[in-house]
């Protein structure tokens, strides 16, 4: 049967680029690949033809000679055919099948002879409380993490005094073998160095082969003004070490702000109860109430009732991303007083017989007396 046309297989015009013939060829593999069309047949031919042609058009001396010469100039047997190459047309199909394998199962393209991996240190986090008046003014604190130091020993090498580590004989060195099966070939990290390209016959016997020590070290944090609960600060390098010369992790140190005992904070604002008694709330006057800067005053009015919200405005806190202080909000609670004396609750019941001789005068919503209400709802 004759063969068809190798731009026609992979369903590219003659003047397709490099990277139009690459991406055609991984669509149509990954497609006929005979693992996702199992006993087919037909598949497994179209496998074949997809691969051909594109270790021919991926080569641009055996696309030339095609282009030129048909199918007559790329064959081995025939008189015009393509001779050399030396195996470049097998390693272009391995590592473009390697993007395949990445795509189908998530492992990610790997790179010919790029020798040992390196591996980045993990990340650490940091739990850290602190005071809302720390949050608002900022503050340095000295934490105390985990931290590797190179063994003393060994000087980092892993290897006991007098020896010293040997090239991994699985991978020879490179850290990454290749595994082949059927039109698969994979590069992945080399299962007895895991991935180092060396070997520790006689590990040390302080770190035992690791090359790093254990210890605590203690970092000074910058806290800023104006941070809120739940935010990171991430200081850089100070995780876990990498592996293989790999760059270290980083420390995220998360802020979690204490309860105060008399604020409670919303973003930038900050709420508090204030009490009052009952004369200076039917009185009105002047209060004073604490804030995280010292101390506010403010008037209120006569017939101030419970649960009224007094606004001061800036006396809030200035977040990190904000221009302005935020409002300080005080919630009015009015206080009945206790363990009253005679003298006391004679003169309260004197006004409180007053009040109701007032009627609707004294009510502060203008409306009837609540019992009179009652008395309405009933008739």
């Amino acid at each position: 049967m004759a063969k068809r046309d190798f731009y026609d297989v992979l369903g590219l015009p003659k003047n397709a680029s490099d990277e139009e013939i690459k991406k055609a060829y991984r669509k149509l593999a990954m497609k006929y690949h005979p693992d996702r069309n199992p006993d087919s047949k037909t598949a497994e031919t179209r496998f074949k033809e997809v691969k051909e042609a594109y270790e021919m058009l991926s080569d641009s001396e055996k696309r030339s000679a095609y282009d030129r010469f048909g199918h007559a100039g790329v064959d081995p047997n025939g008189m015009g055919g393509f001779r050399g190459g030396g195996g470049g047309g097998a390693d272009r199909f391995s590592d473009a099948f390697g993007d395949i394998f990445g795509d189908i199962f998530g492992t990610g393209r790997s790179q010919r002879g790029a020798g040992p991996q390196m591996y980045r240190g993990a990340d650490l986090r940091y739990n850290m409380d602190i005071t809302l008046e720390e949050a608002a003014s900022g503050v340095e604190k000295n934490i105390r993490v985990p931290s590797w130091d190179a063994c003393d020993t060994c000087h980092g090498s892993g290897a006991k005094p007098g020896t010293s580590k040997e090239n991994c004989k699985t991978c020879d060195g490179s850290g990454q073998v290749r595994m082949q099966q059927g039109f698969f070939s994979i590069q992945q990290t080399c299962p007895t160095c895991h991935g180092s390209g060396k070997i520790i016959k006689e590990p040390c016997e302080q770190c035992h082969g690791v090359g790093r020590i254990k210890r605590n070290k203690t970092l000074e944090v910058k806290i800023p003004a104006g941070i809120d609960s739940g935010m990171n600060i991430r200081s850089a390098g100070n995780g876990e070490p990498g592996q293989n010369g790999g760059p270290p992790g980083d420390l995220y140190v998360e802020i979690r702000i204490r309860q105060h005992p008399v604020f409670q904070r919303d973003g930038d604002d900050l709420h508090c109860v204030v009490p009052v008694s009952f004369a200076r709330a039917a009185l009105g006057g002047d209060i004073d109430v604490p804030t995280l800067g010292g101390k506010a005053n403010f008037s209120i009015p006569e017939g101030t009732q419970v649960g009224k919200v007094f606004r001061l405005r800036g006396k809030g806190i200035k977040g990190v991303r904000s221009s302005q202080p935020g409002d300080m909000f005080c919630h009015v609670h009015i206080e009945t007083p206790v363990k009253l004396t005679d003298a006391q609750k004679s003169l309260l019941q004197e006004f409180d017989k007053l009040v109701a001789e007032g009627g609707e005068l004294h009510n502060p919503s203008g409306d009837k007396p609540w019992g009179e209400r009652v008395k309405d709802f009933f008739r």
